[in-house]
């Protein structure tokens, strides 16, 4: 989907706009709130994308702003009817992660630390099943197979012929050991992240278990980046009833930083090829 008519980077825009004009008055979002009669949590959601935009909510915090320039403000409300448009992945009902995938759907580079699994966008429709449905038992296979479907959906963006993400992965070693569906599954699954790897805009690194303690023992995030400058950088963390989305740039430079230890304390790109090569042959056995 084009960034121009993506939902969730108008907001994304839109809300560092509003933040833009707040800040120019000098006000508070606490300040803010009280001369609309609304929570501050509410504006501090305006503000960050996460929550969607009417054109009343931009009308109004026109008016605390003084914004006199009309185009301005007319501006800013056809950006907030254009965030209210559905991005494709609204089709397949409530996404838990919608805010995310509307990031990467417009994202120009992903960098993805994964620890436990193969990463989305690397998975084969099968063990993307094992995933979703070990993840998710009490679920329905009804939305199970909604997860498997968007998962699958994803993947467009690092097999489209124009444009496609730039995705650097490294995988923990742990990830290829652990036995999702079947040995035959997760051959098909090490052949698959072969075949992708070498695709000239996918880059995949092996964390080995000989490193130790290293720079993700955290845990799980991703680092998006987009084409336009206007659109910050973000950091995503998955959660099991939220997830977290950090934009100030220190938080971004710290994860950045600690991304580049992991490619570091990695093995490079034939040796990680090597490895998941190698476990893929022992999973034929």
């Amino acid at each position: 989907m084009a960034s121009n008519v993506n939902p969730t980077v108008r907001r994304r825009r839109l809300g560092q706009e509003l933040r833009r004009l707040r800040e120019v008055r000098g006000m508070t979002a606490e300040e803010v709130a009280e001369r609309l009669l609304v929570s501050q949590s509410k504006i501090s959601r305006l503000e960050n994308g996460r929550r969607s935009i009417s054109q009343r909510d931009v009308r109004d915090l026109c008016g605390v702003y003084e914004v006199e320039d009309q185009r301005i403000v007319e501006s800013l409300m056809q950006m907030a009817k254009d965030s209210r448009q559905q991005g494709w992945w609204h089709a397949f009902g409530d996404i838990p992660y919608s805010v995310y995938i509307g990031l990467e759907t417009d994202a120009e580079s992903l960098r993805v630390y994964e620890p436990q699994i193969i990463t989305g966008l690397l998975q084969t429709r099968a063990y993307a099943e094992a995933i979703v449905q070990g993840g998710s038992p009490e679920s329905s296979e009804q939305d199970n197979d909604k997860r498997v479907e968007v998962r699958l959906r994803r993947q467009s963006r690092i097999t489209a012929d124009r444009d496609p993400l730039r995705l650097w992965v490294v995988l923990d070693e742990a990830s290829l050991h652990r036995v999702v569906g079947s040995r035959q599954v997760m051959r098909e699954q090490l052949e698959h992240v072969m075949e992708l790897s070498q695709l000239p805009h996918i880059t995949v690194q092996v964390l080995p278990f000989e490193v130790g303690a290293h720079a993700g023992i955290n845990g799980q995030y991703s680092i998006l980046e987009f084409a336009d400058a206007a659109d910050s950088s973000v950091v995503y963390i998955e959660g099991v009833t939220s997830d977290l989305y950090l934009e100030k740039p220190h938080d971004v430079q710290k994860y950045t930083v600690m991304y580049e230890h992991l490619r570091a304390q990695s093995l490079n790109v034939e040796a990680s090829r090597q490895r998941v090569e190698r476990l893929a042959k022992e999973y034929a056995r």
